[in-house]
């Protein structure tokens, strides 16, 4: 008998250029056909969580919204109250994405620091992880996050997720001690990527996770093309040859670790 084939979770991808030009429901056939059966859709902005959330409603066996204020909202007039009933929807599974990036926004950080530190307060008040994005902040990044895992009402055993992740060995550990889960994109399949395959080796296997964050970052074989669910396969397979496991092995740990961080069960 043959053995069914893995089963794959994209734990970040962006759907609004494909909601824009009405190609979601290709996306998500081709999505199914590579056996991607679950993806988390990324909110960040007001259009964006809405368009999060719509989808997860639609799709309630395949799609988990996240939804939050990104650092590209820094000086933007906000809507708090919806975003908390937004966060607090049955279908949203996650505050985010949210986060730091002072290799863009140097000149922000005091004013991403606060916008960051809002989110966090969200995802305390509703009780669920927290999707983070951090570039060249790993200083911040980590003080805000440790102190994020000891308020009341976060759950020490999934506070969140660093997306996309790029930093070192150092901050992966770092992260994972803390209880975090690191995520991977096609940037690990990259051929100049190897202190990020070395970072993806230092992740504990119960801390794992992959992503697209589509439609960027396509991974080799397809890179340079717009990105979609359907190829977080190459991650996972890429993060196996680097861990030194079976593809199946990763992909039911990477499952297993999502459902467990979304609060996604069968």
């Amino acid at each position: 008998m043959t053995p069914p084939a893995p089963r794959f979770i994209d734990t970040h991808a962006h759907f609004d250029v494909f909601a824009a030009e009405g190609s979601t429901p290709e996306l998500l056939a081709r999505s199914a056909a590579a056996h991607v059966e679950r993806i988390v859709a990324i909110g960040g902005t007001p259009a964006a969580n809405a368009l999060a959330l719509d989808l997860a409603r639609a799709h309630p066996d395949r799609l988990r919204a996240a939804v939050g204020f990104d650092r590209d909202e820094l000086h933007a007039v906000h809507d708090d109250a919806l975003l908390r009933a937004q966060a607090e929807d049955p279908s949203c599974a996650a505050v985010g994405e949210t986060g730091l990036d002072y290799h863009y926004g140097p000149d922000t950080r005091d004013a991403q620091r606060a916008l960051f530190e809002r989110m966090l307060d969200l995802a305390a008040a509703v009780r669920k992880p927290v999707v983070i994005h951090s570039r060249d902040a790993e200083d911040d990044t980590l003080a805000l996050l440790r102190a994020h895992c000891a308020r009341t009402g976060v759950d020490a055993a999934r506070p969140g997720v660093l997306h996309c992740f790029t930093g070192s060995p150092a901050f992966a550990r770092r992260l994972a001690d803390l209880g975090y889960f690191v995520s991977f994109s096609g940037i690990v399949t990259f051929k100049n990527a190897a202190p990020l395959r070395e970072a993806a080796r230092a992740v504990p296997a119960d801390r794992l996770l992959v992503e697209t964050d589509a439609p960027y970052l396509a991974p080799v074989p397809h890179r340079g093309k717009r990105n979609e669910p359907a190829w977080v396969v190459h991650v996972a397979a890429a993060l196996a040859i680097e861990r030194g496991v079976s593809l199946e092995l990763l992909a039911q740990q990477v499952w297993e670790n999502a459902r467990r961080l979304f609060a996604w069960n069968e």
